[in-house]
């Protein structure tokens, strides 16, 4: 793999920010041809690391090889004029242009007429040969996050990148349509590019890796090869601990239904159907599942049961009570907490504070407000005890959300809403609440994820409903009760998690009934 001449290194990198060192001192080489896993926890410094290499950041010491070459790079076009591309957890797209249009976006050619048919027909090939659906004439606002993770990944290698970050890739993918990643990401290899790539699943380092490395705390742990370690000893490696790869989930006997749909049926931002005659029902103190790939109507199913969206038809029912395409504020009222798949875009306010966002659902209420006024004693005192409890781990509850990690993000929401949804002020009263979780645990290292996960559990025993949309099947089958899947909008069959099966339920998510 070219070890005397590496495609990528860096060395000493040091980069800082107002009260956190987030790399300090960090060596890494990756060869060409060489695909190479980033492991370490959510604010552990391996994006920062990565964006210093795509000229995102600059860092504050350190130096950048680039096929043995010292380079400095003052913006991400000089680092893609050096052939490096990276797709971001956050996605680099612009909302109001096509697929098509996001995906030529940088390149010089051409300079004067745009073959736009032509751009398109490409991309749908590369789509296809890939295993990456998306309709190149969508607009990005239209398209689900995994699609939008879909294009950026095409995006970067229609750029024609021979040194490719990768962050998150499969996060959104079907096991079936991970496994097809990584025979593309081993071809590439196979031709000489070099690959970076960052994950939060262990089985990825086993599955795709030729070596290893393990941030923690801003530094290196080390740098190894798959086959000389094993899952214990990376995890440990990453979190600093012991990390627990078995959920507790003690049997907890359901209660009342708490959440019944019966014949929704919705339109996706495209005005085409996105749920088609779905019925399903939740109880107390039950997790349901919901599989799927990505545009199956999920995300569409979440915002009907939020009132973020309208049913055209059918009903919902919240406790016996009719809340068919009530508004937003009113199913928050009536104990609906969501926690949404887009944390910056939808469930946060980037420049706003910690202290701000945890009380965006509470700050009418007594104490954080006395009359028209926000009481800031009583709401400090408040955020603390969140910031405690939940593991937030900031400089200051004044720090704008959208300087934290993934796993923070993530801590943030789950602090508001579970409070929220526990009945704090929102007039639900003794009654079950109900917790819409939309991929809660995407993008997140295994210590966060273990965090995260146990929360879910704690407030379903706690007798809370849970409806947990997830693409991750792991994930589905270690925390919920019954899993049910979705493909075009319908549901494909119900199981319950310890009978299920995942080949079966692979094949509902691809629409063949079993």
């Amino acid at each position: 793999m070219g070890e005397n001449a590496p495609a990528v290194e860096m060395r000493g990198i040091v980069k800082r920010f107002p009260g956190v060192l987030a790399n300090d001192q960090i060596d890494l080489r990756v060869a060409a041809g060489e695909i190479h896993a980033l492991l370490g926890e959510n604010g552990a410094g391996k994006s920062t690391l990565m964006n210093i290499l795509a000229g995102l950041y600059r860092a504050d010491a350190g130096q950048i090889f680039i096929h043995g070459q010292p380079v400095t790079f003052r913006s991400p076009r000089d680092a893609i004029s050096h052939g490096i591309g990276m797709v971001h957890q956050h996605f680099m797209l612009v909302e109001s242009q096509t697929v098509a249009e996001n995906i030529i976006l940088g390149l010089n050619e051409p300079r004067f007429w745009l073959n736009m048919a032509g751009v398109a027909q490409k991309i749908a090939a590369m789509a296809e040969h890939y295993g990456l659906a998306v309709d190149p004439n969508a607009q990005i606002w239209q398209l689900s996050v995994g699609e939008q993770q879909r294009v950026e990944i095409l995006k970067a290698l229609y750029h024609g990148a021979d040194i490719l970050i990768l962050d998150e890739p499969t996060a959104v993918l079907t096991p079936q349509e991970a496994e097809q990643l990584y025979e593309t990401v081993r071809h590439l290899a196979a031709e000489g590019k070099a690959i970076i790539f960052i994950t939060h699943k262990l089985s990825e380092v086993f599955n795709a890796a030729h070596r290893v490395t393990v941030l923690r705390g801003g530094r290196v742990i080390g740098t190894l090869a798959p086959d000389e370690t094993n899952d214990a000893e990376l995890a440990r490696m990453m979190v600093g601990r012991e990390v627990l790869f078995t959920t507790d989930k003690a049997c907890c006997p359901s209660g009342d239904v708490v959440l019944e749909a019966r014949g929704l049926n919705a339109l996706n931002d495209k005005g085409l159907p996105a749920l088609r005659d779905l019925s399903l029902e939740i109880r107390a103190s039950e997790i349901l599942g919901i599989a799927g790939v990505a545009g199956n109507g999920q995300r569409e199913l979440a915002e009907v049961v939020t009132g973020l969206r309208k049913a055209r038809s059918g009903s919902l029912r919240l406790h016996g009570i009719s809340v068919t395409n009530c508004s937003p504020r009113r199913m928050i009222e009536n104990g609906v907490s969501h926690v949404p798949e887009d944390r910056l875009g939808m469930g946060l306010v980037g420049n706003l504070s910690i202290a701000d966002n945890t009380i965006l659902k509470e700050y009418r209420q007594v104490p954080l407000a006395r009359g028209a006024f926000l009481s800031r004693p009583a709401i400090s005192a408040y955020v603390r005890d969140l910031i405690q409890r939940f593991g937030i781990s900031a400089p200051s509850a004044n720090t704008p959300v959208r300087l934290l990690s993934g796993g923070n993000l993530q801590r943030v929401i789950l602090a508001r809403e579970i409070t929220a949804g526990a009945g704090h002020g929102n007039g639900a009263g003794k009654r079950a609440p109900l917790l819409v979780a939309v991929h809660p645990t995407r993008g997140l290292d295994v210590g966060a994820t273990e965090s995260v996960r146990k929360l879910l559990i704690d407030q379903r025993n706690a007798g809370a409903a849970i409806l947990l949309i997830s693409e991750d099947l792991d994930e589905l089958l270690a925390i919920s009760d019954r899993v049910a899947v979705m493909y075009d909008g319908r549901l494909m069959g119900t199981v319950a998690a310890e009978q299920a099966d995942i080949g079966h339920i692979g094949l509902m998510m691809a629409g063949k009934d079993v």
